[in-house]
């Protein structure tokens, strides 16, 4: 269970650690000095610190988690079952996230300025050089990639190399395979998983004890460097993004939790909060898995079978919020640069969108990739992604966020379908 300090609850010390983050950030200047150390680089050694705790934890948990889940699965024969409701939950909420940004997209036009393309925005998007060293040259070539590394060939070189996919697909095989072998070394191997497990959530527990610490470092980090005047320059378009996050975040996933899972939505925000608050600080889905998954468990009450199935697979492929996020900025970029609106450009989008969305989860810069290979599929130059770097991490919090939200109403939903009760009926 994630600790109290001092008998405040952790979420709202994180809450805290955000506001003094963005408050200080924005009054202390960027070159300012505290004991002749500059204070930027005690924000990024403060962020770094927690980032790295959180992601040495990724891999044993991840592995141990699945393993111990897919032996349970393959006693019961539930695999089969329990992949295809998740792969459609994954398809049905990101196509709904991305017809959200499209549909907003379209009514806002945050690219247009009385119906025609806004060239001035043009002239704040940041230089071609910044774009590639972003992205260099990688396109669809690299998103096949990453499919191929489902299987990886050396799965130590996986384990060291952070390829998330691959070690999931290796530890379902594994997992599923135990309960097909001698029941004296079935047993063996799960109890060792198990333990294993325990371990990892009591280092996760550990770690979230200085989580206020890591999230200020990490937003303060981001506050310090944000330019104001090019954030109002691109206002429009935040808010279009932001709005439409909202929508999925808010409207959607809560219909989604009482229709489908009969359980009331103010319940899970309230027990995810810890892991949206971190997801929203680190940007990352898979450096946010331990907390998502301790919350999961241990405040929705969602059991270990599925939440160690769904979760980690969730963080690697389901990524409603950057489906959105890619839909939306395309058909931006597209209005600012005059290009083809049709309908035919907008649902090639969508569906590149759903697609690419998966598939870049492991490449560096995955938004920026997949946005890449999409305006190279709508006939639209490279230079316009420069226009999307003036505040992207800001929208990478944001998107991570609903990303990590919308797995974890997926295992609820799941579990509620496979007959589990869960704390958080009405």
């Amino acid at each position: 269970m994630l600790k109290r300090i001092l008998g405040i609850p952790l979420y709202i010390q994180i809450l805290v650690s955000i506001f003094l983050a963005i408050l200080l950030g924005q009054l202390i200047p960027q070159d300012a000095e505290l004991f002749s150390i500059p204070v930027l680089g005690i924000y990024e050694f403060l962020g770094d610190l927690f980032l790295q705790a959180l992601k040495m934890l990724i891999v044993p948990l991840i592995v141990s988690a699945v393993i111990t889940s897919m032996a349970g699965l393959g006693k019961d024969h539930a695999f089969g079952r329990l992949g295809l409701k998740t792969l459609s939950y994954y398809a049905t909420t990101s196509i709904l996230a991305i017809l959200t940004g499209l549909f907003l997209v379209n009514i806002t036009e945050p690219g247009l300025k009385d119906g025609q393309p806004n060239s001035i925005l043009k002239e704040i998007a940041a230089p071609e050089e910044e774009v590639s060293s972003k992205v260099g040259d990688r396109g669809m070539r690299d998103i096949v990639e990453i499919f191929l590394r489902m299987l990886p060939p050396n799965i130590i070189k996986a384990a060291v190399e952070g390829q998330m996919l691959g070690l999931i697909v290796f530890s379902i095989l594994f997992g599923y395979f135990i309960v097909h072998i001698r029941k004296d070394l079935s047993k063996s191997l799960t109890n060792t998983s198990e333990a294993v497990y325990e371990v990892m959530l009591k280092i996760t527990s550990l770690v979230m004890r200085f989580a206020p610490i890591g999230v200020f470092g990490l937003v303060a980090e981001v506050s310090v460097k944000s330019d104001l005047d090019l954030f109002l320059s691109l206002f429009k378009f935040f808010l279009t993004v932001l709005f439409a996050l909202g929508i999925h975040l808010f409207v959607t996933m809560p219909i989604l939790l009482s229709v489908i899972g009969r359980v009331n939505p103010f319940k899970h925000y309230r027990a995810m909060f810890p892991a949206l608050l971190t997801s929203f600080s680190t940007a990352s889905s898979s450096a946010t898995l331990p907390v998502t998954m301790e919350c999961l468990q241990h405040k929705a009450g969602v059991s270990r079978r599925i939440s160690n199935f769904t979760t980690p697979l969730g963080a690697t492929v389901n990524m409603d919020g950057t489906a959105l996020y890619e839909c939306v900025a395309v058909i931006f970029l597209i209005q600012v640069y005059g290009g083809d609106l049709s309908f035919a450009t907008q649902m090639t989008t969508v569906v590149l969108a759903l697609l690419t969305s998966i598939g870049v989860a492991g490449v560096p810069s995955a938004s920026l990739v997949a946005i890449l290979v999409i305006l190279n599929a709508v006939g639209m130059p490279k230079e316009a992604l420069g226009l999307l770097m003036v505040f992207d991490r800001i929208l990478d919090m944001c998107r991570t966020s609903v990303n990590v939200f919308s797995d974890s109403c997926g295992a609820v939903i799941i579990a509620r379908t496979e007959g589990e009760k869960t704390k958080l009926l009405s």
